[in-house]
């Protein structure tokens, strides 16, 4: 299949990577000219521009969107509107909200566009491992894509989940979970870190990963992350959050949904952001005023 891809960052070449590998013919555009020029020396066809991008390819058309999910992504959108005809489809691989997808699909087909939303999981390692792919939108486009999806995808990962966001609805709770997965083993490989005995924390990452309920990729991630230095010297504790997180929460929250550990597992990053809590200080002052307990000053 002839599909035009925007956006080569880490994850988008190794996805147009895999799609090379698997005969597909991909025109390529990146706004710094040399992620183009590098892509093209693996066999896509470099473009240089949007319209040039649009005119490599054959009606109807397909384009793949995969920038950061706000303002890049409506900009890319708006200057493909350009060029695009009706019959074309429009891809956001990227981590868009739902609700800009629920926005963004009524408004496209008034213009006879497609609009198909991708959440996309896999990170850096999607070449080798295939991404899961979790597919939004109405079923023509989606399906008339398959062969795309299929590619990136390793066998069994990739789902048609539902209408127009969906995919990247059912991508944002993923990334929920995630957040909480990873903050359960942070605390307990903190809790090892602390102990007094003198335990191996790569080998024991390795070891779960064997027969282990608690046993998954993260883990082996994580047999990496502690290899030759389980003291992690080298890093900051210091968390970012690309906003999945934050719009699970609000989900749940608009949805009467109890859901305390992704919770606390956000604010958890948000605290790791900070170099010394004020609250924290607040809660030493109290303590010393109503019981005199001791305090640490500056």
């Amino acid at each position: 299949m002839r599909i035009g891809f925007i956006g080569l960052g880490r994850m988008g070449a190794n996805m147009v990577r895999r799609l090379l590998r698997d005969q597909h013919e991909i025109v390529a555009y990146n706004r710094t000219a040399e992620k183009t020029k590098e892509i093209a020396g693996e066999g896509a066809d470099a473009a240089f521009s949007i319209e040039e991008l649009v005119s490599k390819l054959e009606k109807p058309r397909a384009v793949w969107i995969m920038v950061p999910a706000g303002d890049a992504t409506e900009a890319q959108i708006a200057e493909l509107l350009e060029h695009l005809e009706p019959g074309d489809t429009i891809i956001d691989g990227g981590n868009s909200n739902f609700h800009d997808d629920q926005r963004r699909h009524p408004k496209l087909k008034e213009q006879g566009i497609d609009y198909v939303d991708a959440g996309v999981s896999g990170g850096i390692w999607g070449l080798a491992n295939g991404f899961c792919l979790m597919v939004g939108g109405e079923p023509a486009p989606v399906k008339r894509l398959e062969p795309v999806f299929l590619s990136l995808a390793p066998q069994d990962g990739y789902l048609h989940v539902g209408g127009p966001g969906a995919g990247h609805y059912v991508k944002m709770v993923h990334n929920g979970i995630e957040y909480g997965l990873m903050q359960a083993y942070a605390e307990g490989f903190e809790i090892m870190h602390a102990s007094d005995y003198a335990l191996d924390l790569a080998a024991i990452s390795k070891l779960w990963n064997h027969g282990s309920v608690v046993r998954s990729w993260l883990l082996e991630l994580a047999e990496r992350a502690f290899a030759g230095d389980q003291d992690l010297t080298h890093l900051k504790g210091w968390v970012a959050d690309s906003g999945e997180g934050r719009w699970t929460v609000q989900e749940a929250i608009d949805k009467d949904v109890p859901a305390p550990v992704i919770t606390l597992s956000l604010l958890t990053r948000f605290r790791s952001r900070q170099p010394d809590s004020y609250g924290a200080k607040v809660l030493a002052a109290l303590r010393n005023e109503f019981g005199g307990h001791a305090v640490k000053t500056e």
